[in-house]
């Protein structure tokens, strides 16, 4: 049998653009008596075939971000394309053709992700429909092997009532890589999950990255997920603020070790924001001191103003002078 599944895309290239690419976006909400800038000049570069988790605590600017990268926000300033969609200039019909065809969704919440009368099999048909896809029995082909990708075939003739919080997840997932988009998007897809539970759901993630080299950006206030991806972007105040990098090495012996490197991110203007446990760490508060060295910048904790005051010099006091005398 034929496989009706999309085939994996193409690694990327030097020449290819990112599929995810923002640049000092800023977005600003206003009510009659308050302004509150969600976005700060935030920058975020995502290839095409990777999988990347922005994590941020809440009123960090996550959520934000992706409404604008889902075409369900529009920024206040900055650039952003996803797909070779720009965000910011897109009308509403291309805006549109982008939600049906270019981009698939994944939300915490199951009444966002499945039709709650139809069952897992008429969902992701829907969405096929919708996107212009198949039809007949290609179509049904396509809904079975999406169904078996996720490892949710059995779950084929079941409403999401008669599913798992994790089973409902893992078919929306189908559901989202449907209509064939560039990018998937998921807001804390494992937010309402049990541990066990949400380790299942990140692994079906994984496969569907691995295996159709499709674009995954999980936005989550969960820092266990950023152990699942290759790369995690912290996001706070409304900026995006170091990065962790992994990676598989080899000793010298021939055996694999994982390595995880953290970044920070330094801007245009060259700002920055330390880790906080870098700056718990070394107390590091209101102000640091800089030395530029041959290969690397020193920070350090600035000195008190009693540590910055110079020493008296015995000479200019009296009751010193008596002292010094008297031990004479």
């Amino acid at each position: 049998m034929t496989s009706t599944l999309p085939q994996r895309r193409p690694a990327p290239s030097r020449s290819d653009a990112p599929d995810i690419d923002c640049v000092d976006l800023v977005r600003i909400f206003r009510t009659k008596d308050v302004e509150v800038q969600a976005l700060q000049g935030l920058t975020l570069r995502v290839e095409r075939g990777d999988m990347v988790a922005v994590i941020g605590s809440s009123g960090s600017g996550k959520s934000t971000l992706l409404n604008v990268l889902s075409g369900l926000d529009q920024v206040s300033a900055g650039r952003a394309t996803v797909a070779g969609h720009d965000m910011v200039t897109m009308g509403r019909a291309e805006r549109v053709r982008f939600q049906r065809t270019s981009v698939g969704f994944v939300w915490q919440q199951t009444a966002r992700n499945l039709l709650p009368y139809l069952t897992a099999a008429q969902n992701i048909a829907a969405v096929i429909a919708i996107a212009g896809g198949p039809r007949g029995a290609a179509r049904a082909r396509r809904v079975g092997e999406l169904l078996d990708l996720l490892g949710v075939a059995d779950m084929r003739d079941r409403t999401a009532a008669e599913m798992s919080g994790g089973q409902q997840q893992r078919v929306a997932i189908a559901v989202a890589i449907a209509n064939d988009p560039a990018v998937l998007l998921a807001d804390e897809p494992t937010g309402e999950l049990d541990e066990a539970t949400s380790e299942e759901v990140l692994g079906a993630m994984r496969r569907v990255n691995e295996e159709r080299g499709l674009t995954t950006l999980i936005v989550t206030h969960d820092p266990t997920v950023s152990d699942q991806v290759r790369r995690t972007v912290q996001i706070r105040d409304g900026r995006t603020s170091t990065e962790v990098v992994r990676s598989t090495r080899v000793d010298e012996s021939g055996d694999e070790y994982a390595v995880a490197e953290e970044y920070a991110v330094l801007d245009r203007v060259g700002r920055m924001q330390l880790p906080a446990t870098f700056t718990e760490s070394l107390d590091l508060r209101d102000r640091v001191r800089l030395t530029l060295e041959a290969d690397h910048v020193g920070v350090r904790r600035a000195a008190s103003a009693d540590e910055e005051r110079p020493a008296a010099d015995p000479a200019d006091d009296p009751t010193a002078d008596e002292t010094v005398g008297a031990d004479r």
